[in-house]
């Protein structure tokens, strides 16, 4: 359905947008939660968002082990 780069983008369209994190700084190997400071609660509502642009049913349980942006590539890819 979506190439990695597609979904990449997408994602990265979302942080800015609702996290407000600029653009320059998401790379695959950056870290959610040091380097992009998401928190406990961005990270439900990140979550939110990619059902919505995915259309899929994501389990917190599965999101748990996402660290880093590419992590969350993969699992959306994963997904799709």
């Amino acid at each position: 359905m979506q190439s990695r780069e597609q979904i990449l983008e997408a994602l990265t369209q979302i942080l800015v947008d609702e996290f407000e994190i600029d653009a320059e700084d998401i790379t695959p190997e950056a870290s959610l939660y040091q380097e992009l400071d998401l928190d406990s609660i961005d990270a439900v509502d990140l979550v939110i968002k990619l059902q919505q642009m995915t259309g899929k049913k994501i389990k917190p349980e599965e999101f748990k082990a996402v660290r880093t942006v590419d992590d969350v590539v993969t699992a959306i890819e994963g997904l799709v």
